[in-house]
């Protein structure tokens, strides 16, 4: 694939599905073939916990298991009464393992370069397809993105028929550029083409980082017609760039019908409370101490009050008429991280119309176990306000939270990214070895 090859050529300008495991290993060993039928789910498996209760969490394997049931969940009820739609934040082979997520009220995927890390890395689903890759003399950076391209395609194929039921409002699947990209403007809009071109499906989203530098990538992407996910948003003032840039691009393609170009903005939550509560706790007031807990969600809230104001009045109305469509808020980073929070803290006080809200196993398996289904994200705006000013009386600052959280942000992905590309050139190196 002659895009693919130009993808792994693209260095910025400047020198600049397993669950659990965080275990990367370094050997390419007990390879099993994959011979998964992207039509049948008779490869799916479903695990049950210590209280036999049905379990959402599904391994990435190619043996056989005893298939899912279909029923009604909470997440039918999250989009049908309140216009939420539930995304899976998570992606591995066999991809048929999202049949029961899609079943049980699924309506698209995010992956991440941490998701692919710990899916190529630990299962050893992907060891036919790198195998012909390394036999044939693929470069390492080049076999990483044919094997993620694969997942996407595949996963944007189970997904269609919701983008078609919605007129291309759902049904999404999102893969990121290089995160070695992410102070390059230039480059991301060169890759985020590319990777387009590659993937080469209506119902796939091209993740770009929310990056000072990348805001005019973001413009200049979805002005070329491409659907993008901004990631990595960590404040208002951050997010309010990120809807200018999707109105700018809007408006700068010379399309007379948007109805296509779509977009999210990819809103972190749990990784501002984790930040903020050890700010909190080092303040150590009694009244900063009562604030734990309670920054991200209350950020949230007020983003999505940003959210109405921008996507209404004449410069809105004028791309209603060209067939645009909101860019909808996608609350990220739902998992909870301080185990004395609610399981469901970053889901259920987020929940309103015309968002979505990805999920990773543990926040998905809670929602749908013990979730209520009702509007909350703007049912408390007064007091999301008042817990804002209160941390800013503190001396905190949300802008340099929010850079901090990004800088963090970008790094995590890039670490991700380098370690995986480790491990596949040991992979090719055993191999190698193996064959002489």
């Amino acid at each position: 694939m002659a895009s693919i090859s130009n993808l792994t050529n693209l260095t910025p300008a400047t020198s600049t599905c397993p669950r659990s495991s965080s275990v990367i290993p370094r050997s390419f060993v007990n390879i099993r073939s994959f011979n998964a039928k992207l039509s049948s789910a008779s490869h799916l498996s479903i695990r049950y916990n210590k209280q036999t209760r049905p379990s959402l969490f599904v391994r990435c394997s190619a043996s056989g298991g005893n298939g899912s049931t279909a029923k009604r969940t909470t997440l039918h009820d999250l989009y049908e009464k309140e216009g939420q739609s539930p995304w899976y934040d998570n992606l591995c082979r066999p991809v048929t393992d999202l049949i029961p997520f899609i079943a049980r009220g699924v309506r698209g995927v995010t992956s991440n370069p941490a998701i692919f890390q710990k899916a190529i890395s630990t299962s050893d689903a992907y060891n036919d397809q790198f195998r012909t890759l390394v036999e044939s003399g693929t470069a390492i950076k080049k076999a990483y993105w044919e094997l993620v391209v694969k997942d996407i395609q595949d996963a944007c194929k189970l997904f269609e028929p919701i983008y078609d039921q919605t007129d291309a409002e759902d049904g999404y699947v999102s893969v990121e550029v290089s995160p070695l990209l992410a102070d390059d403007t230039k480059t991301t809009v060169k890759a985020a083409k590319l990777l387009h071109k590659s993937v080469n499906r209506r119902n796939v989203y091209i993740k770009i980082p929310a990056t000072a530098p990348c805001i005019p990538s973001i413009r200049d992407v979805i002005a070329s017609g491409i659907s993008v996910n901004v990631t990595l948003i960590f404040s208002i003032a951050r997010y309010e760039a990120v809807i200018d840039a999707y109105l700018d691009g809007l408006e700068a393609s010379g399309l007379d019908d948007l109805s296509r170009v779509t977009s999210v903005a990819s809103f972190f939550v749990s990784r501002v409370d984790t930040l903020m509560d050890k700010m909190l706790e080092k303040i150590g007031t009694p009244e900063a101490l009562d604030l734990r807990g309670k920054a991200a969600v209350a950020q949230a809230a007020l983003a999505y009050q940003l959210y109405q104001k921008k996507f209404s009045g004449p410069r809105w109305e004028a791309l209603v008429k060209k067939g645009a469509k909101k860019q909808r808020l996608l609350w990220a980073s739902t998992s909870v991280k301080n185990p004395a929070y609610s399981d469901t803290l970053y889901v259920a006080p987020l929940i309103g119309p015309d968002t979505v809200s990805t999920m990773p196993d543990q926040a998905l398996e809670a929602f749908i176990d013990h979730g209520t289904v009702k509007r909350t994200i703007d049912a408390n705006v007064s007091e999301a306000e008042g817990i804002y000013s209160a941390l800013e009386k503190l001396g905190i600052d949300w802008n340099k939270v929010g850079e901090q959280l990004e800088e963090e942000g970008v790094d995590s992905f890039k670490k991700s990214f380098e370690s995986l590309l480790g491990t596949l050139q040991d992979k090719a190196n055993t191999l190698k070895l193996a064959s002489h």
